[in-house]
């Protein structure tokens, strides 16, 4: 055999096998995909946020700093830049917002080392900044309304959007305990299925004050994703009005220059 025959069988064999390693690449983006979906079964209800509603920012960021923060950064978001938007003076987030004697210019944050969130939740809680964009508002929303009491777990919950979720109940104080209720669902084989919540200890807050903290703190999640929404929409409003004119005006002048014209 020739050493150009020998390469060319080389080449083809490395062709062969780049070839496979894509097949299999694709494969397991189907399956992370289809895992993913399967994860995601449970029906989404609509947040129904409002980033324009500036005291409701301002709530979500109390609940955010006091609730999330402790476990969940949001490094892509400062503090100076929070209170400009949400009409505070910079002493007021000093004072209601900065417990870790952070500057106004800082980030948003915390002190929890990755090391120690592995050990102590199995992984690293995530940074929060783009979660509302990542995973859209309606997921967040009914993802803090879904923890359910599960002795068998870890942290003693789970939830319905997320199972086997790292995350305890932060907010269990105001919502109280919940039990899941499961019923056999005979359409599709005698799988269980999610029917209701049943309170097992009540919380701080009725089931209406409740859902204001949490669409209030979903809010806060939107806005600290896309910061510029609100300006960028508005700009967006003025462009069009803008092209609105210039089309007329257009209009206008073709009609004047070809009105000679048979």
């Amino acid at each position: 055999m020739t050493g150009g025959h020998r390469r060319a069988q080389a080449t083809a064999a490395a062709g062969a096998a780049r070839r496979a390693a894509g097949r299999l690449a694709v494969l397991a983006v189907w399956m992370f995909a289809a895992a993913a979906s399967a994860q995601h079964e449970a029906a989404l209800d609509p947040a129904g946020n409002d980033v324009a509603d500036t005291a409701s920012l301002q709530r979500g960021a109390m609940y955010f700093v006091n609730y999330c923060l402790g476990c969940h950064s949001a490094q892509y978001v400062r503090y100076n830049r929070l209170a400009e938007d949400l009409e505070l003076s910079e002493d007021l987030v000093v004072q209601n917002l900065m417990f870790t004697g952070e500057q106004p210019f800082d980030t948003m944050t915390n002190s929890m080392r990755p090391e120690d969130a592995i050990r102590w939740f199995g992984i690293a809680p995530p940074d929060l900044s783009l979660i509302a964009r990542s995973r859209g508002t309606d997921y967040v929303y009914t993802f803090l309304q879904s923890f359910y009491a599960e002795p068998a777990s870890p942290t003693g919950v789970d939830n319905l959007v997320l199972p086997n979720t790292a995350m305890p109940h932060v907010l269990w104080e105001l919502q109280g305990i919940n039990r899941a209720v499961f019923e056999v669902d005979e359409a599709h084989g005698g799988e269980e299925v999610f029917s209701r919540f049943e309170q097992l200890s009540a919380g701080q807050l009725d089931a209406r004050e409740y859902d204001q903290v949490i669409r209030d703190i979903v809010n806060f999640l939107d806005y600290i994703g896309d910061p510029t929404q609100l300006a960028r929409e508005a700009l967006g409003v003025r462009v069009i009005a803008f092209l609105l004119v210039f089309l007329v005006i257009a209009w206008m002048l073709k009609k004047e220059i070809w009105k000679d014209v048979t």
